[in-house]
Formats: C-alpha cells, sequence, structure tokens
C-alpha cells in the first residue's frame, strides 16, 4: 500500500474507531516495544502496528471518591473495560475483513498475579501511540481526560501510519504523589518514559493497599484505587462537546 493510501486508510480507520464508542486512537510501532515484558514473548512478532484506544471514563464518578474506591467507580470500571474488549474485536475483525492479521488484547486481563503482568502493557502501547504520557502516578496522563481513561490494544500488520510520542507535561506537580493513601509515588518525573515502575513507584506499597485492602471492601471486585486520578490536574475540567445530545 503506497503512502497517500496509507493515510486514507488511517485516517477511515481511526473515524471507524470513534464511531465504535473509542475517545482516543492513535497508532505505535511495535519495533520500539520490543523491549517490553509481553506474554508470550513473541507477541509481537507477527505484527508491525499497534493499535492503541482509549475511552473516557465519567468525571464525576472520581469526584465521589474520598479515601476509597466505590461500588460505583468498580462498577464504571468493569463497564469500561466491557467496552474496550467489543470495540477491540470489533477492530480486530474490520481489519481481518480487509486482509490483516489483528489481535485484540483484553483491556484488563492480568495473566501474571503476582507480579501484576499483562499480556502487554496499554499504558506503553498508548505512550508510543501519542495518546499521552506516562504521569508521576505511573499512569498513562492524556491532555484532554487526565488518566479518567481505560485502555485497549490491537495488534495488526495493516499499514497503518505511526503517531508519535507527546511531551510530558507533569513538571512540578507533586498533586498525585500527596495524595496516594499508600504512599507509593515517589513523585519523580520522566521525559520518557521510567525504565521499570519502581523507579516511580513503591510497587509493592500500591499493590498492597489495592489488593490486601480495597479489593477487600464491600462490592468492590477489582483492584482499583482512583485517588490519584482524582486529584490529576488534567481531566478535572470538562466541558460541552460536539458529539453529546444536543448535537
Amino acid at each position: 500500500m503506497d503512502k497517500t493510501l496509507a493515510v486514507n486508510y488511517t485516517k477511515q480507520a481511526k473515524q471507524k474507531l470513534i464511531e465504535l464508542g473509542a475517545d482516543l486512537v492513535g497508532v505505535a510501532e511495535t519495533e520500539p516495544l520490543q523491549a517490553l515484558k509481553t506474554d508470550p514473548p513473541n507477541l509481537l512478532d507477527s505484527f508491525s502496528r499497534a493499535l492503541s484506544m482509549a475511552v473516557q471514563l465519567p468525571a464525576a464518578v472520581f469526584e465521589m471518591i474520598a479515601d476509597q474506591p466505590t461500588p460505583i467507580y468498580d462498577s464504571v470500571y468493569q463497564t469500561a473495560n466491557r467496552i474496550l474488549d467489543e470495540i477491540a474485536f470489533k477492530t480486530a475483525k474490520r481489519l481481518q475483513n480487509d486482509g490483516f492479521r489483528s489481535l485484540p488484547i483484553p483491556a484488563s486481563q492480568v495473566l501474571d498475579m503476582q507480579n501484576w503482568y499483562a499480556a502487554i502493557s496499554h499504558k506503553a502501547v498508548a505512550r508510543m501511540a501519542g495518546l499521552g504520557w506516562q504521569g508521576k502516578n505511573l499512569l498513562l496522563i492524556t491532555p484532554k481526560y487526565g488518566s479518567r481513561v481505560r485502555l485497549v490494544t490491537v495488534l495488526t500488520d495493516a499499514p497503518l501510519i505511526i503517531d508519535g510520542p507527546v511531551k510530558n507535561r507533569c513538571g512540578n506537580c507533586m498533586m498525585c504523589r500527596d495524595a496516594c493513601p499508600a504512599g507509593a509515588i515517589k513523585g519523580l518525573n520522566t521525559e520518557n518514559h521510567y525504565k521499570n515502575r519502581n523507579e516511580a513507584l513503591y510497587f509493592d506499597k500500591c499493590a498492597a493497599k489495592l489488593d490486601t485492602e480495597f479489593a477487600q471492601l464491600p462490592k468492590i471486585s477489582a483492584q482499583i484505587c482512583g485517588i490519584c486520578i482524582k486529584v490529576c490536574p488534567f481531566g478535572r475540567k470538562f466541558g460541552k462537546r460536539s458529539d453529546g445530545f444536543a448535537s
């Protein structure tokens, strides 16, 4: 496929994904992602591109969080994952129908429960696809929605035009570090990405808080918190959009 056709195909593909329900869509090249831990280790070998998609979570959900996750946040979290899995499934089928190998990676499937690893890091893919940057809380931060998003990935060999990483905009802000109930965020900034998660976090503190305390709360079925997401300045302001009920 020549460059012009690839550009048009990429635009059409992204528009279809928005129509399917994605709020943000980006394309990453898989070669720089080969350094990531994946399961299986050869996961990326047959794919040259990774489509990253995000759905925004309702902002008001986070305003209800005080010092622990709420049952409503848990339900919204699970719903977003189901929506993303459906988008990824339909995307993979559409790309396959166009003649391209495609593999949807589940939105929130932990394969290694002891070390908290999935098939691939959706956050790392999203960063390379230009959806946002890696914040001090180790989460992806998008300019428009902050970390109030959930992510999913589709691997493909379709000749999509890649997007590039965006500049880290956390600066000297320490709001997530100061708000973390586990004291797990070190507050160290990074220009691109952290070498490993322990460079940014006392990861064991975060994992213990989520797994042994928050996940044991009534009507909480996932390892979630939401506090550092709530306090992040990015995503706290939201206004009217052209695709709402009044459009």
